[in-house]
């Protein structure tokens, strides 16, 4: 009998995603730190270094914990090849839809997105008016 993972709880979700937002925004404040104060690039590079090796740790963990349980229990291949699947498969098929659906890693990556924009507009900016 397999034991069938369990998702983690909202609080550890969005732990890490204020670990990984943090960090995001540790890294796109740098350009702006090291022309304003650059006694503190370092230790701002530190901080977002560090919360992005616990962010993507925390994130490849939950990525093999799915891929396990697909590969391990042959989920993809009985889908695919019309094998019965049994209670413990459909067990095992929600714990890996139901963990992509309470992840927030979306949210991440459209943080990132918008604020890589805004501190690559900002740096402009601050170049242009030769600081």
């Amino acid at each position: 009998m397999t034991t069938v993972p369990k998702t983690v709880s909202p609080f550890v979700i969005y732990l890490f995603l204020v670990i990984g937002l943090l960090s995001a925004v540790a890294f796109r404040l740098m350009t702006i730190i090291n022309t304003f104060s650059p006694a503190l690039f370092r230790p701002v590079w530190y901080f977002g270094v560090i919360g992005y090796i616990f962010f993507f740790a925390y994130r490849y963990h939950i990525s093999e914990k799915r891929k396990n349980a697909i590969r391990t229990n042959r989920l993809l291949e009985k889908i695919q090849d019309g094998s019965e699947i049994t209670s413990e498969d459909r067990a095992l098929i929600a714990y890996v839809l139901s963990s992509i659906i309470k992840s927030k890693e979306n949210l991440n990556y459209l943080f990132i997105f918008v604020l890589s924009i805004a501190a690559v507009a900002v740096d402009i900016v601050l170049a242009l008016q030769g600081h």
